[in-house]
């Protein structure tokens, strides 16, 4: 080997690199642990004061003190320089949530209200009808502008309506960019720009929120050119705190009230009026018999209900309480929607008096009230009526908002305070001023919600306002954060959520220990067992191989995830495969007679092992490239650990290892790639491979015929990511019945519910559809909400916050939910497809240019297709009766594209031995040349997938429930994909030869013969 000192200076210069850069990880573990004691330590100190546990600070906001304490402080001392806990924790390796435990979300944000806010809400028919068509018509992954500029051509074709119409987005607002002269496709350009600005602007407000919101090494980012938003917060376990944070759109707005007396009559005509279209009416006695409103249904309690009496009325039986002032009354969480659409209906609508016929009806901020009595609690509503105007637009919006702080209101309780610019302060005193004279309330909302409709006595000056109510320390915090941020351009729907407790995590980190460390033992006791002295040089090759691999990690800050440490273990199966290929090729020189150097520099030449090695390993690369393009979150972790244990493995297995083999060389100590046991293996073996093809054909076209027929009848087991959907993942106090908790959840939600056990009998894996097409964090608390008052019975006592939300050591309850909207699943689906199609394809014409015949690459294409329907009939035909889950998701996508990756492997170690006996001067036919190719490389073909399922195999047993599924797939692709390379690519090579290619092989071997 050339430039000995040159490698060797180079490979102890990564080490060293690399050292240094884990290094800052151990520190920064370190401060961590520190931070968990000093959670621990004042938790203790205050509840030993008799604190109240429900007034404790929750431990992760102490953590994230402590560590928001010692940003600055010197934490790290290397004697030449020193680092802050700030500047170590950046550098650090990053733990995924499923390691860390946290929240994890993807905002879609709504291009739909982009267009509208750009074409300044136009009622062009012609636009309205565009935009409401265009969800309809999006294609695959097509972004949502493409599909709206397709819809408005097809609607405003024969109608001379441009995008550059005055009512369109020729507007004032954009009248210095687009003007009603301009060609569509001129103001496509401009339309494009203006919604990456809004997209941009959207990422710019939540960054805001997010970095005040107090977690450590929060991260969020944009997904290519999607309209996307990944936001990931370790450590984060408020699960409906932080999905109402990141989807508030935060539109502030400051309306004028109607006061119950004068919004009264229109009330009780609408009741009345529903009366005669409502059945099942209840009836009952008002206690004071009077004719007001607010008396009408005060104290419904204490009403009695006879035969005859006075029926209340559809409408107003659904109060619990009347209200006062600005307050029309209080209506319990079940009978809001119910009350909500009588006031949309038009017949109820044409009630309302023409000077009230602007009128906003909007609900308060949900209460929750405790009968004193019975000790239940109900959540209830306020009703209030707002003075609209025709624009529905409010007279103040929260633009004019300049700051906004928690504080507390002169009672003490929490609130938000509020300062106006110059302009909101002008129209903030005058607004003020006709409500002191008129004596009537002005309302503060946001997002449509009433947050407080206080009286006002006097004009205020200065732009000063606060906002009160029943509200906690958390809420205030979080509402002033969001009004700081200021409000998002177009409304942030999260189309897909997980939510990992830190049980989990820690759980999920020992598990993938014990099967990194269980494998890395069985690979380097195979390798010792299998070439005795040169075994023990790829082992410790394979050891600088995981210190480069986690120090690439480390210095360029990528996320170690659970699928990530799949990979890193499967990279200790991968890091020998390329040794063990250089050592069979040199084991096989030496046989020829050739000296140990002789066989050292001819086994790592290029005509030895090397093609071989770069072949194979580009296959690697093209599926881990396509598997990074076209995977998110953990599996893109997962593809960018393989790829980077590809090119670490390379590295070392051909210069590390090679440094002690030269080492052997030079002094003249033996080496002989073998151990007395197994120098015999596989030589003299010639079992006829082709010979059996009638056979093989025979057992896997059944194989492919009952896996389609199984396709048909049984189906797949299509996980949420592929069709949307929630996923819970829920540990009892007992085992359960899985079948029970089916159906009473199914009666519960109205809609079929699936419950399967996961790993012990105590946990299960519930998975629902309920209302995944409805977008928002309200949806997603319904849900909760749900699950806990059914399941409440099998819990001795678990609250809603106990049963929902992460904590430290929490055991029972929700341990990870996840969810994927259909708009995302629908995306995954395809994204998936393509990136299978598209591995295959780019292989083959890989291979067609190297190995020069398309031949070659129609065999490994057939063994590929094999494989791949082997895998998929094996799920289909097994997943109603397997103890662990046997889903179709962007795991098992994951797990068909990395099969795919080392089935190509094991098939392009034979096709180069063919491509060697072809071009040289091997005797016999072209089946006998094949035949011999396969039998000569039966050992590397042996030991590399042996190597590939001994760590599988680890993995599966070692390496936790959430990814059994997946590691299954690729066990059993591994063993399918080494029969199909023997059985199924080679004898499709031959059958695909043209009888010209084949008699001008056979000739050229006779003649050489």
């Amino acid at each position: 080997m050339q430039n000995k000192g040159l490698i060797k200076f180079f490979a102890i210069l990564f080490a060293l690199v690399s050292i240094y850069q884990l290094s800052f990880t151990f520190v920064a573990n370190g401060v961590k642990n520190d931070a968990k004691a000093f959670a621990t330590a004042k938790l203790s100190e205050l509840k030993s004061k008799g604190i109240a546990k429900d007034k404790l600070p929750d431990g992760n906001s102490l953590e994230v003190k402590y560590l928001d304490s010692v940003k600055k402080v010197e934490v790290y001392d290397m004697g030449f320089t020193s680092f802050n806990y700030d500047e170590v924790s950046k550098k650090q390796i990053n733990k995924g949530l499923d390691l860390e435990g946290g929240i994890n979300v993807i905002l879609q944000i709504s291009v739909k209200d982009i267009l509208k806010g750009l074409a300044n809400e136009s009622k062009n028919p012609v636009f309205v009808k565009a935009l409401d068509q265009t969800a309809g018509i999006r294609e695959g992954n097509e972004p949502y502008l493409d599909a709206f500029f397709r819809s408005f051509e097809s609607v405003a074709a024969g109608t001379n309506t441009k995008l550059a119409s005055p009512d369109i987005f020729a507007n004032k607002n954009l009248s210095d960019e687009i003007n009603f002269k301009m060609t569509d496709s001129e103001t496509k350009k401009v339309i494009r720009k203006k919604v990456d600005e809004s997209v941009e602007s959207v990422f710019g407000v939540l960054r805001k929120r997010i970095d005040k919101f107090g977690v450590t090494q929060p991260n969020i980012a944009k997904l290519g050119q999607t309209g996307r938003i990944l936001i990931e917060l370790p450590g984060a376990k408020d699960e409906d705190r932080i999905k109402k944070l990141v989807s508030s759109r935060a539109q502030l707005e400051f309306w004028e009230t109607y006061k119950i007396e004068e919004i009264g009559g229109f009330l009780e005509a609408a009741n009345n009026a529903l009366k005669l279209t409502e059945k099942n009416v209840k009836v009952v006695t008002p206690v004071v018999p009077t004719d007001t409103l607010s008396n009408l249904i005060t104290d419904k309690s204490k009403d009695s209900v006879k035969e005859g009496e006075k029926a209340l009325g559809p409408l107003l039986e659904k109060f619990v309480s009347g209200g006062g002032g600005p307050i029309l009354g209080i209506v319990a969480e079940k009978d809001t929607a119910a009350i909500s659409s009588y006031l949309k209906r038009k017949d109820i609508v044409a009630l309302i008096p023409a000077d009230k016929r602007f009128v906003k009806f909007a609900w308060g901020k949900e209460t929750e009230t405790v009968d004193e009595k019975t000790k239940k609690s109900t959540t209830t509503f306020e009703l209030y009526a707002l003075k609209g105007n025709k624009d529905n637009k409010a007279p103040i919006s929260g633009g004019v908002i300049s700051d906004a702080r928690d504080s507390f209101d002169q009672f003490g309780k929490p609130s938000v305070s509020m300062q106006m610019n110059g302009q909101g302060a002008r129209a903030w005193e005058q607004m003020t001023a006709k409500a002191a004279a008129q004596k009537s309330c002005i309302a503060i909302a946001l997002d449509n919600v009433v947050y407080s409709a206080p009286t006002v006595n006097e004009a205020i000056a200065g732009g000063s306002s606060i906002i009160s109510g029943t509200f906690d320390i958390l809420e205030t915090q979080d509402l002033a954060n969001v009004l700081r941020a200021g409000k998002l351009p177009a409304a942030a729907e999260i189309i897909q959520s997980e939510v990992v407790g830190p049980s989990l995590g820690e759980k999920s980190i020992k598990a993938g220990l014990i099967s990194s460390l269980v494998g890395l033992l069985l690979v380097c006791l195979w390798m010792v067992f299998y070439y005795g002295k040169a075994g023990w040089y790829a082992n410790a090759a394979l050891l600088v191989n995981l210190l480069l691999l986690f120090g690439v990690m480390a210095s360029f800050g990528f996320v170690l995830t659970l699928p990530g440490i799949a990979g890193i273990v499967l990279t200790l199966g991968t890091a020998v495969d390329a040794n063990i290929i250089i050592y069979e090729r040199a084991k096989e020189e030496l046989r020829e007679g050739k000296s140990l150097g002789e066989a050292v520099k001819s086994a790592y030449g290029w005509k030895g092992a090397m093609r071989s090695i770069i072949d194979a390993n580009v296959t690697h690369v093209l599926t881990g490239a396509i598997l990074f393009i076209f995977g998110t979150g953990p599996i893109q972790g997962f593809a960018l650990t393989l790829l980077i244990g590809i090119f670490t493995s390379l590295f070392t297995s051909i210069f590390i290892a090679r440094i002690f083999i030269d080492r052997d060389v030079t002094n003249g100590k033996e080496l002989t790639f073998s151990t007395s046991i197994t120098k015999n293996w596989f030589t003299g073996f010639h079992f006829d491979f082709l010979g059996a093809k009638k056979w093989t054909y025979a057992i896997s076209s059944t194989v492919i015929i009952v896996s389609f027929i199984s396709f048909f009848t049984n189906g797949l087991d299509q996980g949420v990511d592929f069709v949307g959907g929630r996923t819970f993942q829920i540990r009892f106090e007992k085992p359960v019945e899985s079948t029970q908790v089916s159906e009473e959840l199914s009666a519960a939600f109205g809609t079929p519910v699936e419950a399967k056990v996961f790993g012990d009998n105590n946990q299960l894996k519930i998975t629902t559809k309920y209302k995944i097409e409805k977008e928002g964090s309200e949806v997603d608390k319904e849900v909760n909400v749900i699950l806990h008052k059914t399941l409440s019975k099998y819990f001795t006592n678990t609250d809603y916050n106990k049963f929902t939300n992460s904590y430290d050591g929490k055991e029972l309850g929700v341990l990870q939910s996840s969810k994927v909207g259909a708009s995302i699943s629908e995306d995954i689906k395809t994204n998936s497809y393509w990136a299978v199609l598209g591995a295959m394809a780019v292989i083959f014409l890989y291979l067609m240019i190297s190995f020069r015949k398309y031949q070659y690459s129609l065999g490994a294409i057939a063994a590929v297709a094999h494989d791949v329907i082997f895998v998929l009939g094996i799920y289909s035909l097994c997943y109603k009766f397997m103890p662990f889950h046997m889903e179709m998701d962007q795991h098992f996508i994951a797990a068909i594209l990395t099969v795919i990756g080392y089935s190509m492997n094991d098939t392009v170690i034979v096709f180069d031995r063919i491509r060697e006996f072809v071009a040289g001067k091997r005797k016999g036919t072209f089946k006998d040349v094949v035949n011999a190719s396969i039998n000569t490389t039966l050992s590397r073909t042996i030991n590399t997938s042996l190597m590939m399922i001994l760590v599988l195999l680890t993995m599966f047993i070692f390496g936790g429930e959430s990814i059994r599924g997946f590691i299954f797939a690729m066990l059993i692709g591994i063993v399918i994909g080494t029969y199909s390379s023997l059985f199924i690519a080679t004898p499709v090579l031959v059958d695909s030869m043209s009888k010209k290619d084949v008699a001008e092989i056979e000739k050229r071997h006779t003649e050489a013969a």
